[in-house]
Protein backbone atom coordinates (compact mmCIF):
# COMPACT_ATOMS: atom_id res chain seq x y z
CA UNK A 1 0.00 0.00 0.00
CA UNK A 2 1.38 3.32 -0.75
CA UNK A 3 1.80 6.18 1.61
CA UNK A 4 3.10 9.13 2.14
CA UNK A 5 3.01 9.80 5.69
CA UNK A 6 3.82 13.07 8.13
CA UNK A 7 6.65 11.99 9.35
CA UNK A 8 8.70 11.98 6.00
CA UNK A 9 7.98 15.48 5.77
CA UNK A 10 10.11 18.83 7.09
CA UNK A 11 8.46 19.30 10.16
CA UNK A 12 8.34 23.48 11.45
CA UNK A 13 7.21 24.94 14.38
CA UNK A 14 5.04 28.57 13.61
CA UNK A 15 3.68 31.35 15.15
CA UNK A 16 1.39 29.09 17.21
CA UNK A 17 1.30 25.18 16.36
CA UNK A 18 3.07 22.53 14.75
CA UNK A 19 3.18 22.97 11.02
CA UNK A 20 4.20 20.86 8.00
CA UNK A 21 4.70 21.57 4.38
CA UNK A 22 5.68 18.82 1.38
CA UNK A 23 9.74 17.72 2.10
CA UNK A 24 10.11 18.61 -1.67
CA UNK A 25 8.50 21.56 -2.38
CA UNK A 26 11.05 24.81 -1.76
CA UNK A 27 9.82 27.75 -0.37
CA UNK A 28 10.53 29.60 -3.40
CA UNK A 29 8.90 27.09 -5.63
CA UNK A 30 5.94 27.23 -3.40
CA UNK A 31 3.87 29.53 -5.14
CA UNK A 32 4.85 28.97 -9.06
CA UNK A 33 4.10 25.16 -7.78
CA UNK A 34 0.25 26.55 -6.50
CA UNK A 35 -0.37 27.97 -9.90
CA UNK A 36 -0.54 24.81 -11.50
CA UNK A 37 -2.54 22.88 -9.21
CA UNK A 38 -5.71 22.98 -6.95
CA UNK A 39 -3.88 23.27 -3.71
CA UNK A 40 -5.57 22.93 0.16
CA UNK A 41 -4.48 23.44 3.58
CA UNK A 42 -5.50 21.35 7.04
CA UNK A 43 -5.87 23.59 10.14
CA UNK A 44 -6.00 21.02 13.44
CA UNK A 45 -7.42 23.52 15.55
CA UNK A 46 -7.74 21.79 19.61
CA UNK A 47 -5.57 22.37 22.49
CA UNK A 48 -6.15 18.28 23.16
CA UNK A 49 -4.05 17.81 20.17
CA UNK A 50 -1.14 19.75 21.20
CA UNK A 51 -0.82 18.64 24.56
CA UNK A 52 -0.46 15.31 22.97
CA UNK A 53 -3.83 13.52 25.02
CA UNK A 54 -5.69 13.14 22.08
CA UNK A 55 -4.07 11.94 18.75
CA UNK A 56 -5.58 13.22 15.02
CA UNK A 57 -6.92 10.81 12.95
CA UNK A 58 -8.07 13.50 10.38
CA UNK A 59 -5.43 14.31 8.57
CA UNK A 60 -4.17 11.26 6.67
CA UNK A 61 -7.70 10.88 5.85
CA UNK A 62 -8.03 13.79 4.05
CA UNK A 63 -4.60 13.77 2.81
CA UNK A 64 -5.88 10.79 0.66
CA UNK A 65 -9.33 11.56 -0.03
CA UNK A 66 -8.04 15.19 -1.50
CA UNK A 67 -5.72 13.36 -3.56
CA UNK A 68 -7.97 10.94 -4.91
CA UNK A 69 -10.17 13.99 -5.92
CA UNK A 70 -7.16 15.89 -7.42
CA UNK A 71 -6.60 18.37 -4.78
CA UNK A 72 -2.89 18.29 -3.60
CA UNK A 73 -2.46 18.77 0.15
CA UNK A 74 0.32 21.06 0.85
CA UNK A 75 0.14 22.05 4.76
CA UNK A 76 -0.86 21.14 7.53
CA UNK A 77 -1.39 22.97 10.61
CA UNK A 78 -1.96 22.59 14.29
CA UNK A 79 -2.96 25.20 16.34
CA UNK A 80 -4.57 25.62 20.03
CA UNK A 81 -7.69 27.12 20.80
CA UNK A 82 -7.29 31.22 20.81
CA UNK A 83 -9.19 33.30 18.92
CA UNK A 84 -6.02 35.35 17.83
CA UNK A 85 -4.52 32.28 16.51
CA UNK A 86 -7.09 30.73 14.20
CA UNK A 87 -8.21 34.28 12.90
CA UNK A 88 -3.85 34.89 11.98
CA UNK A 89 -3.92 31.35 10.64
CA UNK A 90 -7.03 31.48 8.29
CA UNK A 91 -6.49 34.32 7.05
CA UNK A 92 -2.68 33.57 6.26
CA UNK A 93 -4.16 30.20 4.10
CA UNK A 94 -6.75 31.42 2.68
CA UNK A 95 -5.16 33.57 0.59
CA UNK A 96 -2.34 30.68 -0.36
CA UNK A 97 -4.60 28.04 -1.15
CA UNK A 98 -7.77 26.66 -3.19
CA UNK A 99 -9.17 25.30 -0.52
CA UNK A 100 -8.65 25.68 3.62
CA UNK A 101 -10.68 22.63 5.83
CA UNK A 102 -10.32 23.46 9.30
CA UNK A 103 -11.48 20.40 12.13
CA UNK A 104 -12.09 20.68 15.62
CA UNK A 105 -13.88 23.74 17.89
CA UNK A 106 -17.34 23.70 16.58
CA UNK A 107 -19.26 21.91 19.66
CA UNK A 108 -21.16 23.56 22.64
CA UNK A 109 -18.65 24.14 25.20
CA UNK A 110 -16.60 26.78 26.45
CA UNK A 111 -13.12 26.42 24.42
CA UNK A 112 -15.15 25.63 21.10
CA UNK A 113 -14.54 29.41 19.56
CA UNK A 114 -13.90 28.38 15.78
CA UNK A 115 -16.73 29.49 14.54
CA UNK A 116 -16.78 33.02 16.24
CA UNK A 117 -12.79 33.35 15.21
CA UNK A 118 -13.82 32.68 11.90
CA UNK A 119 -16.22 35.00 11.67
CA UNK A 120 -13.94 37.80 12.90
CA UNK A 121 -11.35 36.59 10.93
CA UNK A 122 -13.65 37.57 7.41
CA UNK A 123 -14.57 40.61 9.50
CA UNK A 124 -18.49 39.40 9.59
CA UNK A 125 -21.10 38.99 12.07
CA UNK A 126 -21.93 35.35 13.82
CA UNK A 127 -25.41 34.70 13.44
CA UNK A 128 -27.68 32.07 14.82
CA UNK A 129 -28.67 29.76 11.49
CA UNK A 130 -32.90 29.44 11.55
CA UNK A 131 -31.91 25.79 9.70
CA UNK A 132 -29.06 25.08 11.94
CA UNK A 133 -31.42 25.37 15.22
CA UNK A 134 -34.28 23.45 13.20
CA UNK A 135 -31.85 20.49 13.01
CA UNK A 136 -31.00 20.96 16.89
CA UNK A 137 -34.14 20.85 17.82
CA UNK A 138 -35.04 17.46 15.61
CA UNK A 139 -31.91 16.23 17.00
CA UNK A 140 -32.43 16.86 20.69
CA UNK A 141 -36.13 18.10 21.16
CA UNK A 142 -37.18 20.90 22.70
CA UNK A 143 -36.19 19.66 26.50
CA UNK A 144 -32.64 18.82 25.71
CA UNK A 145 -31.63 21.48 23.83
CA UNK A 146 -30.36 24.41 26.22
CA UNK A 147 -28.54 27.04 24.88
CA UNK A 148 -25.07 25.57 25.34
CA UNK A 149 -26.12 23.33 22.54
CA UNK A 150 -27.36 26.53 20.61
CA UNK A 151 -24.47 27.76 20.49
CA UNK A 152 -23.72 25.07 17.88
CA UNK A 153 -26.28 26.92 15.94
CA UNK A 154 -24.10 29.76 15.26
CA UNK A 155 -22.38 30.43 12.01
CA UNK A 156 -20.82 33.40 10.18
CA UNK A 157 -23.34 35.28 8.17
CA UNK A 158 -23.41 34.61 4.99
CA UNK A 159 -22.23 31.01 5.61
CA UNK A 160 -23.37 27.68 4.12
CA UNK A 161 -24.36 25.02 6.28
CA UNK A 162 -22.49 21.85 5.98
CA UNK A 163 -24.62 18.39 7.01
CA UNK A 164 -23.83 16.35 10.25
CA UNK A 165 -25.94 13.47 10.17
CA UNK A 166 -25.04 11.94 12.87
CA UNK A 167 -25.35 14.60 15.33
CA UNK A 168 -26.81 16.94 13.93
CA UNK A 169 -24.47 20.26 14.84
CA UNK A 170 -23.64 21.89 11.16
CA UNK A 171 -20.23 22.80 9.85
CA UNK A 172 -20.21 25.56 7.63
CA UNK A 173 -18.66 27.08 4.13
CA UNK A 174 -17.78 30.31 4.10
CA UNK A 175 -15.77 31.58 0.74
CA UNK A 176 -13.12 28.67 0.86
CA UNK A 177 -12.99 28.04 4.20
CA UNK A 178 -14.78 24.34 4.89
CA UNK A 179 -15.22 24.41 8.83
CA UNK A 180 -15.82 20.33 9.90
CA UNK A 181 -15.90 18.81 13.05
CA UNK A 182 -13.27 17.52 14.92
CA UNK A 183 -14.30 14.23 15.83
CA UNK A 184 -13.01 11.27 13.27
CA UNK A 185 -16.23 9.83 12.60
CA UNK A 186 -18.34 12.86 12.16
CA UNK A 187 -15.67 14.54 9.89
CA UNK A 188 -15.64 11.81 7.61
CA UNK A 189 -18.72 11.81 6.47
CA UNK A 190 -19.25 15.56 6.68
CA UNK A 191 -16.41 15.45 3.90
CA UNK A 192 -17.79 13.06 2.17
CA UNK A 193 -21.08 15.03 1.93
CA UNK A 194 -19.21 17.95 0.56
CA UNK A 195 -17.03 15.96 -2.20
CA UNK A 196 -19.48 17.25 -4.71
CA UNK A 197 -18.65 20.95 -4.05
CA UNK A 198 -15.07 20.65 -4.32
CA UNK A 199 -13.30 21.36 -7.75
CA UNK A 200 -9.70 19.27 -8.56
CA UNK A 201 -7.86 18.39 -11.45
CA UNK A 202 -7.08 14.91 -12.18
CA UNK A 203 -6.33 12.41 -9.23
CA UNK A 204 -3.33 12.25 -7.97
CA UNK A 205 -1.24 9.18 -8.92
CA UNK A 206 1.97 7.06 -6.73
CA UNK A 207 4.53 4.76 -7.40
CA UNK A 208 7.01 3.08 -5.06
CA UNK A 209 10.01 1.97 -5.17
CA UNK A 210 11.68 -0.31 -2.31
CA UNK A 211 15.21 -0.91 -2.04
CA UNK A 212 17.67 -2.24 0.55
CA UNK A 213 19.88 1.52 -0.06
CA UNK A 214 20.21 3.57 2.47
CA UNK A 215 19.28 7.42 1.59
CA UNK A 216 23.07 8.96 1.56
CA UNK A 217 23.31 6.25 -1.20
CA UNK A 218 20.80 7.84 -3.36
CA UNK A 219 20.85 11.48 -3.04
CA UNK A 220 22.74 12.23 -5.59
CA UNK A 221 20.70 10.05 -8.15
CA UNK A 222 17.75 11.49 -6.78
CA UNK A 223 18.45 14.96 -7.81
CA UNK A 224 19.38 14.31 -10.71
CA UNK A 225 16.05 12.14 -11.76
CA UNK A 226 13.95 14.89 -9.95
CA UNK A 227 15.43 17.33 -12.03
CA UNK A 228 14.36 15.56 -15.12
CA UNK A 229 11.10 15.49 -14.13
CA UNK A 230 10.32 18.29 -12.30
CA UNK A 231 6.29 17.88 -12.52
CA UNK A 232 6.39 14.50 -10.08
CA UNK A 233 7.18 15.01 -6.56
CA UNK A 234 10.00 12.29 -5.24
CA UNK A 235 10.06 11.89 -1.59
CA UNK A 236 12.73 9.23 0.29
CA UNK A 237 11.30 7.50 3.39
CA UNK A 238 13.53 5.19 5.53
CA UNK A 239 12.27 1.83 7.03
CA UNK A 240 13.72 -1.05 9.65
CA UNK A 241 11.29 -4.35 9.23
CA UNK A 242 12.10 -8.03 9.12
CA UNK A 243 15.11 -6.82 10.83
CA UNK A 244 16.74 -4.64 7.65
CA UNK A 245 17.05 -0.79 7.10
CA UNK A 246 16.13 0.41 3.48
CA UNK A 247 14.39 3.00 1.57
CA UNK A 248 11.15 3.43 0.20
CA UNK A 249 10.93 6.45 -2.62
CA UNK A 250 7.37 7.37 -3.06
CA UNK A 251 6.77 9.44 -6.51
CA UNK A 252 3.39 10.95 -6.72
CA UNK A 253 2.19 12.99 -9.98
CA UNK A 254 -1.14 13.10 -11.74
CA UNK A 255 0.41 11.92 -15.50
CA UNK A 256 0.72 8.30 -14.97
CA UNK A 257 2.95 8.20 -18.18
CA UNK A 258 5.69 10.57 -16.84
CA UNK A 259 5.09 8.69 -13.70
CA UNK A 260 6.31 5.61 -14.86
CA UNK A 261 9.17 6.78 -16.53
CA UNK A 262 10.45 8.38 -13.19
CA UNK A 263 9.68 5.28 -11.60
CA UNK A 264 11.89 3.02 -14.14
CA UNK A 265 14.59 5.75 -13.89
CA UNK A 266 14.44 4.99 -10.06
CA UNK A 267 14.37 1.86 -10.41
CA UNK A 268 17.59 1.86 -13.14
CA UNK A 269 19.24 3.71 -10.07
CA UNK A 270 18.94 1.23 -7.55
CA UNK A 271 20.25 -0.99 -10.02
CA UNK A 272 22.94 1.38 -10.74
CA UNK A 273 24.06 1.43 -6.89
CA UNK A 274 23.96 -2.75 -6.56
CA UNK A 275 20.95 -2.23 -4.46
CA UNK A 276 18.04 -5.02 -4.15
CA UNK A 277 15.09 -4.14 -6.30
CA UNK A 278 11.36 -5.68 -5.18
CA UNK A 279 8.38 -5.41 -7.03
CA UNK A 280 7.52 -1.97 -7.59
CA UNK A 281 3.59 -1.56 -6.20
CA UNK A 282 1.28 0.64 -8.17
CA UNK A 283 -1.04 2.78 -5.93
CA UNK A 284 -3.96 4.84 -7.39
Amino acid sequence: MIQVKPSGAVTRFSTYGLSWRHPNIRPSQLMETLHKRVTACVIIIGNEILSGRTSDANLAYLGQRLGELGIHLYEARVIPDTEDAIINTVNQCRRIYDYVFTTGGIGPTHDDITSQSIAKAFGTPIKRDAEAVARLKAYYGLDDLNEERLRMANVPKGARLIDNPVSAAPGFEIENVLVLAGVPAIMRIMFEGITHRLTGGAPILSRTVSTNLSEGQMVNGLKVVQAHYPDVIIGSYPFFRKQRFGVSIVLRGVDAGTLNGAAADVQALVVELGGELPTERKGR
